[in-house]
């Protein structure tokens, strides 16, 4: 999971866009971007992913155009 700042006033639409950068790019690195959620009144985004390692999801964050270093790896699951 990681968390996007920055994001103030963003559109379901432009989300939907910045997600899509990341899709286009994951398989270089073995990540899968699930899913995104925005809180345009915080400007926080929410991603949930599938990889190799933080690293490698910070690294299409960042070639995508929206780094963040604030990638969380969750290995337990009830």
């Amino acid at each position: 999971m990681d968390v996007h700042d920055g994001f103030v006033g963003v559109t379901k639409e432009q989300l939907a866009e910045a997600h899509e950068f990341d899709l286009a790019i994951e398989g270089d690195e073995d990540v899968h971007f699930e899913q995104a959620w925005l809180d345009p009144e915080s400007g926080k985004v929410f991603c949930l992913s599938n990889g190799p390692s933080k690293e490698a999801v910070m690294r299409i964050h960042e070639r995508a155009g929206h780094p963040t270093d604030q990638v969380f790896e969750v290995s337990i699951e009830v």
